[in-house]
This record gives C-alpha cells, structure tokens and sequence, in this order.
C-alpha cells in the first residue's frame, strides 16, 4: 500500500467512527501479512508481524525480529475523534419533526457541526447464545442520515457576534418527518426498525450500540498550489496512518528488536479507559509478547528503560488570522514538517534526551521538523503521551502534524507534512 496523501484521504473515509478505525487499520495490516491474534486465546510467539484488536477500538500490532532483544520501539496515537454521539432511547418528537437525542464527544467546536449532512456509524449489539456471547456488528450507513439546522439570522439578529449553543437543546439533530397518523411505533420501535433495516436483522435482536454521527463531507486537495488536505477527523487519523505506515515498514525490512504500533481509544475523553492509554493496556500487552518469546519480567524492564516510545497526535499551526493566539518564538507552520511538542508542564511528553533523540532521527530521515510549544497565557491541550509513559515508565517524546481548526468538523492541514510524518515513523520503526 503507499501511504500517500490520496490514500490518506481514502483511509479517513473508512474511519467514521473509532470501531471503524481499527476495522480499517486491521484491514490494511492482514493485507500488508500481519497475523491476527485473539486476547482471548494463548499467545505462541515467535519472530514474525502480528495484530490484535483490542475491545474494537484500540489496536495493537508488533513485528518481531530474529534478535528480540535488540531493542524496543513504540509507537503510539489514538483511533477517537471528537463527535457526536446517539444516546439510548433517542428518538424525541417536536410538532413532527424525530429528532436525535445526543451527547458531545470530546471538546468538539459545536457550531461548525451545523447545516452538515450526518452520517452515522459504531457497532450494533445482538442477542447471541447467552448474556456472554453477544455478536456486535459494525453498522455504517455511508449516506448522510441527520443535519442539525442553524437558526436562520432573521431570527436571531445577532447570530454573527457569537451564539453559545446549548449541547440538550440546539445540538440535536433531525433525521425525518413523523408520518401523519403513525402511532403504531414507539419511539424506541422507530430507532431500531432503522438499525435492523441498516444491519439486515430483526429488530427484536439488538440489545445495545455504539453509535457516532460524523460528517460524510470527504477530504479533498485545496489550494491554488494544492498545498492544503481539508478533511474531517484529521486528529487523529492523520497519526494513526504514519504509525501504521512504519510497522509496516518494520515487517518489510525485517528488522531486528521489537517494534510496537498502537492506537489506543478515548484519548479525547481523559483515556482513563481499558483501551485506553491511562490503563494497564499497553503494560500488559508488552509483558505478553516477552513472556510468550520466554522472557521475563526482568528482560522486558531492561529492554523498556533503553527503549524509546514516540507518541503522534496533531498540533496547533499557527492561523493566520490569528498569529497571536500562538507562542511568540515558537509556532508551527502547515507544510513545515513535524512539530515537535514540549511543554514544562508535561502535558506533552518529552525531556531534553528525548528531544534530542527526535531531531537526530529526522535529520537521519531528512525529515522537516519545528517545535509547538504553548502561548504561557493560553494552555493548550493533552495528549496521551505523558499519560501511557506513566503507565509504562519509558522515555517518550509527543509529537504530530501542525493543523488548522482542531476539533472542528472539518480541519485544514498541509498536504507535505503527511510525508513527512510517514517517513519518521518508517526511519523509527522500520530502521535498525
């Protein structure tokens, strides 16, 4: 597979929700020679390429040379984008309109949700042989579904100095008019008469889902010179392709060591989840791998305190509408290459070393690199970086791709630096 930018764009339309993420990254790794593994069933190791997909919505893939003590390298990002998620019980009826009852995913920019056509996609939940064995089933509907209308000015004079949208009121979207005369459906009837038609089971079978609502707008080259990708789910789909991008450079060059991809899940809700990089996942997941090479507790700390892991997630371009909402000596450019992303507080990963280590790496893959640090009076985000260090107590460096519009349903970034992150994460991975 090339991991170019036309690519790119086609993977993030695969990616509609995090379920879908991992379907598509698992997808592309079995096609690429990975062996899927189950977390269910024992482990029996040896050099070769593995996948295994965690709860649906982390993935863990790992190639193992000849040498497994060479060294130990991972790479990390996060498969959840802010969105909108459907509630249980969600159909609501006003003057007959059925609308969607919803929830916000993470800090999304709410008003750029507006007037866009919705699609919906997760995972639908059926009865299976007994309350244990239960079959989830991912559910897609690749056509726009919903739109959440804005408020037309007349009626709201002031609309362009600044509207607060209330998530419970304004935010819920419409999906159909309610037919004259049908009462013979409840609310909750309506709703999973739509799953099942989507799914192609009965209704009376389904038992629970997780579902997001994302835009089905696609991305696209924009630009007089095309040197901007406008898309949905950049953050963090963008880290997630670079980072599968280099274990699969790692299985072509069959390099020695162990080398780590994975995307964790909830990164934008806290990651304090089982899949997520708050958790015990990826502790466990490593100690899993040396104890089936039979190796032990011991070896993997040593390999662990020499190792280096890099985590991907988006950074803060600098606007250019508003060069002052950046730090004064230290702001990324679209097109300029990775930013590297330090930050005192340690919402960022990162020591002197581990700088260190980054640049030497880029400038040995010819890699662009700039620095993101934040404005002292406007704290910027966290990652999950410094969070999965503490976890698994390796040097980690955060880095990522300069965007513009972080967290809106559409973002912008430059359409060299997705390269540059893919050829990083190859020298990183896939190098010796």
């Amino acid at each position: 597979m090339k991991f170019d930018n036309p690519q790119l764009i086609k993977y993030i339309k695969g990616c509609t929700s995090p379920y879908h993420t991992v379907d598509t990254s698992l997808q592309l790794l079995l096609d690429a020679g990975f062996t899927e593994l189950s977390l269910e069933e024992p482990w029996n190791l040896t050099s070769g390429d593995y996948v295994v997909n965690v709860f649906g919505t982390t993935l863990f893939a790992f190639h193992i040379g000849e040498d497994y003590r060479h060294s130990l390298r991972i790479a990390s990002a996060h498969t959840d984008f802010p969105a909108i998620r459907v509630k249980p019980n969600p159909i609501t009826d006003v003057k007959g309109y059925t609308k969607l009852n919803v929830e916000m995913y993470g800090g999304l920019i709410q008003n750029t949700w507006l007037d866009r056509p919705l699609g919906a996609a997760g995972t639908v939940v059926l009865k299976g042989e007994n309350p244990y064995d239960v079959d989830s089933v991912l559910f897609d509907t690749k056509r726009p579904i919903a739109i959440i209308p804005n408020l037309a000015i007349h009626m709201n004079r002031n609309v362009n100095d600044g509207v607060a949208l209330n998530r419970q009121k304004e935010m819920l979207p419409i999906i159909m008019m309610k037919p004259d005369g049908d009462t013979t459906k409840s609310e909750e009837e309506v709703w999973n008469q739509f799953l099942a038609d989507e799914i192609n089971c009965d209704s009376s079978e389904i038992l629970s889902y997780e579902i997001t609502l994302y835009p089905v707008t696609e991305g696209a080259l924009v630009g007089t010179d095309f040197d901007f990708i406008s898309s949905p789910r950049l953050d963090n789909l963008t880290s997630c392709f670079g980072v599968l991008a280099g274990i699969v450079e790692a299985k072509k060059n069959k390099v020695d060591g162990i080398r780590c991809a994975i995307l964790f899940d909830n990164e934008e809700v806290g990651s304090r989840t089982k899949q997520g990089g708050a958790g015990m996942l990826l502790p466990n997941l490593l100690e899993r791998v040396y104890r089936s090479l039979g190796l032990s507790r011991d070896d993997m700390d040593l390999d662990v305190a020499r190792g280096f892991m890099i985590s991907s997630d988006v950074a803060h371009g600098l606007h250019p509408n508003y060069p002052e909402k950046n730090d004064i000596t230290n702001f990324p450019v679209l097109n300029g290459g990775v930013t590297l992303k330090q930050a005192c507080s340690q919402s960022y990963a990162g020591d002197a070393k581990a700088i260190a280590i980054v640049k030497g790496l880029c400038e040995e893959a010819n890699v662009a690199y700039q620095i993101y640090v934040n404005r002292s009076d406007i704290p910027g985000g966290s990652t999950v970086g410094s969070i999965s260090s503490a976890m698994l107590p390796m040097r980690t460096m955060d880095i990522g791709l300069p965007l513009l519009a972080m967290h809106s349903a559409v973002e912008t970034m430059g359409a060299r630096d997705q390269e540059q992150l893919n050829h990083l994460m190859q020298h990183f991975l896939g190098d010796e």
